[in-house]
């Protein structure tokens, strides 16, 4: 009985949870909707021209061939995804505009990409907030830094050179995130680095991951911003901070 007892309690607990973490993820889509919506006149009356251009066009389509009843249903579900798909784009590209350029902002782009990534942050930086983050994937070792053009250079030499006698034959790739020729513009980084061929399965991944934690690094504590940093922070400080570090 006290088994039972003990597992109706937590399942009501973890049911409990979903629907908080639920409710959680519901207001922060509506509170990203509302902000959105101030800042993008357009956005509205695209969500609501795809939902109703599909749910027109659906009506058109079941008015011809005698199926409205099954075709009407299906034209507002595809509209309201059409429309969620534009709002998330429009989002996201508003997120990607604030952040370019920031210090801390390809550190943050990388975090939040899709996929089997492992990402380090700043493994080497400069208290100018300069700094080269180090990526493994299909693709092998990637390098990306932002900051200074021709100091995050050198920064990528050094820190290419130093991995080189681990990872052995593994491709290494180095990007500056920017967007002067042969940079990659922040909004294009994750899709860039999908583009990159896959030259390493899983097991090789791990095992880079393993080697390459042994040669340490700075890590986010080097002075770097954990994302974007606000327009009104102070770069005098930020730098006070790195050097003490």
């Amino acid at each position: 009985m006290a088994k039972a007892k003990a597992s109706k309690e937590a399942k009501a607990a973890a049911k409990a949870a979903r629907k908080e973490a639920s409710r959680a993820r519901r207001k922060q889509l509506w509170q990203a909707f509302q902000m959105q919506r101030k800042e993008d006149k357009l956005l509205l009356p695209l969500m609501i021209g795809s939902i109703i251009g599909l749910t027109g066009l659906a009506v058109l389509i079941g008015l011809l061939t005698g199926s409205l009843v099954f075709v009407l249903p299906l034209g507002i579900v595809l509209g309201v995804l059409i429309a969620f798909i534009i709002f998330g784009r429009r989002v996201q590209k508003t997120v990607f505009t604030k952040a370019d350029g920031q210090a801390g902002a390809a550190a943050w782009a990388l975090d939040n990409m899709r996929g089997q990534w492992r990402v380090k942050q700043a493994v080497s930086g400069t208290t100018h907030l300069d700094a080269v983050h180090r990526v493994i994937g299909k693709p092998g070792v990637i390098l990306v830094g932002e900051g200074s053009p021709h100091r995050v250079k050198t920064l990528l030499a050094q820190e290419k050179k130093k991995i080189a006698r681990v990872v052995g034959d593994t491709p290494i790739y180095d990007v500056i995130v920017g967007n002067e020729e042969g940079q990659v513009p922040l909004k294009k980084l994750e899709r860039h680095l999908s583009k990159l061929p896959n030259n390493i399965n899983k097991a090789r991944i791990d095992s880079l991951e393993s080697r390459l934690a042994a040669l340490g690094g700075k890590g986010p504590g080097a002075g770097m911003p954990k994302g974007p940093m606000p327009a009104g922070a102070k770069m005098r400080n930020i730098q006070r901070t790195a050097r003490r570090r």
